[in-house]
């Protein structure tokens, strides 16, 4: 019997729905762009063929190449307000990406960009090997973006937490996506799917509210 195993679908339209080209030909520092679907939600792609032609328009250049950053919000534009517990609130700069830290298996941490357009969690290998992570029951699979099809791994993680907010356990992407120093991957809709997100523009903060079951 074969031991190799296909991924599920989710993971095999990864690059697809998000429009990140994970190809392992696409430059490692290509540029981050911004842009907002027709839904409304804000989206974060690699290179401007990765977003689709119809918001190619509208998509704003962020990341290595954008200007300096403005201020930083006031720390009581969140903290003034208790957070319960299971709720995650995450500042962020618009026209940036969104950054969480998220805490894998409860030490170790890695710096993610929160994509609610990725269907899957994409982290780094050496990210996942650093908090020791085993590949001992890994699944093989590939993603397909733009510039061909990329053969990955995933792994079971028992935890991923986000400034309070818990998903475990998870099957995650174990793939290097290039996205630049200090990013170690996207944190995708199968850890946001279990909560409402919010993205409120003017407190520039992002709350994650566990979805009642």
């Amino acid at each position: 019997m074969k031991t190799t195993r296909r991924l599920g679908t989710a993971l095999a339209v990864a690059a697809l729905s998000t429009g990140l080209v994970l190809g392992a030909v696409q430059p490692a520092r290509a540029q981050i762009y911004r842009w907002t679907d027709e839904r409304g939600e804000v989206r974060f792609s690699q290179g401007i063929q990765s977003v689709p032609p119809q918001f190619r328009g509208g998509a704003v250049a962020v990341g290595a190449a954008s200007p300096p950053a403005p201020s930083a919000p006031p720390p009581s534009d969140v903290s003034s307000d208790a957070t319960p517990s299971g709720v995650a609130r995450i500042q962020f700069t618009p026209g940036r990406p969104i950054m969480v830290n998220a805490r894998i298996n409860g030490s170790g941490s890695t710096q993610l960009i929160l994509d609610t357009g990725a269907q899957a969690t994409v982290i780094s290998p050496s990210a996942l090997a650093a908090v020791g992570v085993s590949y001992r029951n890994a699944a093989r699979g590939s993603i397909r973006g733009v510039t061909g099809e990329t053969s990955v791994l995933a792994v079971r993680v028992e935890s991923i937490e986000v400034e309070g907010a818990r998903v475990g356990p998870l099957m995650v992407v174990s793939h290097d996506a290039g996205l630049g120093t200090g990013t170690d991957g996207l944190l995708g809709r199968d850890f946001l799917d279990q909560f409402v997100v919010t993205i409120d523009s003017n407190r520039r903060v992002v709350t994650l509210t566990p979805k009642s079951r």
